[in-house]
Order: C-alpha cells, then sequence, then structure tokens
C-alpha cells in the first residue's frame, strides 16, 4: 500500500509540474534533410545492398505519415474522453483542432506522392476523416465510441502502408529519431486503450492491444537507454525514465484504479521529455 501511495503522489507532481506544458506538438520534430534537398547516398557496390536515396518529397510523405500515426490514437483517446464527459467543452475543442491537423497531414500527402497505391488509400483515408467529423457534431454515444476506436486502426494502418511506399535507408540518427516518433504514437496509444477499458470497451483484444503497445514502448525506451547522450541531454533520459515507472505503475492497475485527467498530463509531460531527447538527434543528422 505504501508503495501505491509514494507511486500515486510521484505521478502527482509530475502532472503538476507538467501543467503549464501541455500544449500538444504532434510536428515538433521533423525528419532533416540535407541543404539540397536530397539526401545523397554513395552508390552501393556490386554485393551490397541496394541503397535507397530519400527525395524531399518522400520526406514530406513520411513526416506526414507520422503525424497521422500519433493523432489516429490521440484523436480517440480523447474522443473516448468527451463520450462520458460531454459537458467539457474544452475538450470538443481540441478534437476539432487535432481533426484540422489530420487534415493537413492529408493534403500534405495528397499535393506531395506521385505513387499510385498512396492516391487510393489518400481516398480511404479522407472518407474516415469525413466519417470522424460528421460524428464530432453529433450527440456522443456508445456506438458513435466504437466507430471512432475502429476509425483510429483506419487511419493508422493506412499511414503505415503510405509510410511504408515511401521508405528509404534511414542514417543511424534518423532511425533513433523515428524511434522517439514512434514512443510518442504508443503512449497515445497505450492511454486510448486505458479509456477504452473503462468507458464500455473492456475486452480481451483492447487487453492485448495495450500489453503489446507497452511491450513496445519498453523496447524503444531501452534503445534510448543504450544509446550515448551529452551530459544536458542525460537528464532528459533520467526524466524519461523516471516518468515512465510512474505511468507504467498506474497503467498496471487500471483495473482498479482510474485517473484520466492525471494519466492525460503524466503522459503528456513524458511526452515533452522524449521530444528534448529526439532535438539531440534532429541536430546530429
Amino acid at each position: 500500500m505504501k508503495n501505491i501511495f509514494y507511486t500515486f503522489f510521484l505521478l502527482l507532481g509530475v502532472a503538476l509540474f507538467a501543467e503549464a506544458k501541455v500544449e500538444k506538438k504532434e510536428a515538433n520534430v521533423t525528419t532533416p534533410v540535407s541543404a539540397g534537398g536530397e539526401m545523397k547516398l554513395e552508390a552501393p557496390k556490386a554485393e551490397e545492398k541496394t541503397v535507397i536515396a530519400a527525395t524531399r518529397g518522400d520526406i514530406k510523405v513520411i513526416e506526414a505519415s507520422e503525424n497521422i500515426r500519433y493523432l489516429s490514437q490521440k484523436m480517440v483517446k480523447d474522443y473516448l474522453f468527451f463520450y462520458k464527459n460531454p459537458e467539457k467543452a474544452e475538450v470538443k475543442n481540441s478534437l476539432n483542432k487535432t481533426l484540422n491537423k489530420l487534415n493537413n497531414d492529408l493534403m500534405i500527402i495528397a499535393t506531395t506522392t506521385k505513387d499510385t497505391d498512396t492516391k487510393d488509400i489518400l481516398e480511404f483515408l479522407a472518407y474516415s476523416k469525413d466519417q470522424i467529423e460528421q460524428i464530432f457534431n453529433e450527440k456522443t454515444d456508445e456506438e458513435k465510441a466504437a466507430l471512432m476506436l475502429d476509425y483510429s486502426e483506419t487511419l493508422l494502418e493506412g499511414a503505415d502502408s503510405i509510410a511504408s511506399a515511401h521508405m528509404y535507408d534511414f542514417s543511424e540518427e534518423e532511425k533513433m529519431l523515428m524511434v522517439t516518433k514512434e514512443m510518442e504514437y504508443l503512449l497515445e496509444r497505450i492511454t486510448k486503450y486505458y479509456m477504452a477499458l473503462h468507458v464500455g470497451f473492456n475486452n480481451d483484444i483492447n487487453k492485448e492491444q495495450m500489453q503489446e503497445s507497452i511491450t513496445k514502448l519498453e523496447e524503444n525506451i531501452a534503445q534510448i537507454n543504450n544509446y550515448t547522450y551529452p551530459a544536458e541531454f542525460q537528464k532528459a533520459q533520467v526524466k524519461m525514465n523516471e516518468s515512465w515507472k510512474a505511468n507504467k505503475s498506474f497503467f498496471d492497475q487500471s483495473e482498479a484504479l482510474f485517473i484520466p485527467k492525471l494519466m492525460f498530463t503524466s503522459v503528456d509531460y513524458m511526452e515533452d521529455v522524449i521530444v528534448q531527447i529526439a532535438l539531440h538527434h534532429s541536430k546530429n543528422q
């Protein structure tokens, strides 16, 4: 019992500290590119794996796809909270802002890509976005909440497919940058299922998805911890580990303890710390 109260107050302290920093940033760190707009790689030797060079268009599409992955989870996480708290006008406003960001990322891909498959996928994603907008303009109910969970997976699957079509060979620093982007997405995904389990969608599939996301996040945290950072970024590593220790403790107790507002704030804080770490990899391209 003492451990529970200790962890609770640790998490509460993190949440209070983060209150002034909750403003989110799905486009906070972008994958950099060389000054000429094209990443130049040496021609492969005969027996080496073929190197796929990046165009500026590929980079823009991948950046937008990463944003969509993140937004697909955040939007539904917030909607599930709104479903149980429909009087919260500020949550409705936040949902509309997120929808606008999603639309902007879809437009970036549409005006950039020349890939036929990507254009076909965009049509489905645009339809899903329109359906989500319609849901936002109607009264919340369980059926719409279930539809939002489905749409989050549709958007995620589409974003993954688009990113794969524009993938190129990342440098080591770009790989680490992508690790941080995935960590932000996974935090939103975990919290989405945390909400789902408490608002009427407590089933084995959602529990498994939540646990799989936690496992993947911890693999990414291990990659961050195995990287040697300069002193100024090591502080962010420590904050990241402390924050995740507190968050995971409450995710593990989610069936008995439901504190969504506190968890939202604490997860936002951890995402801000991850952004600080991402800056190092962005600057070292």
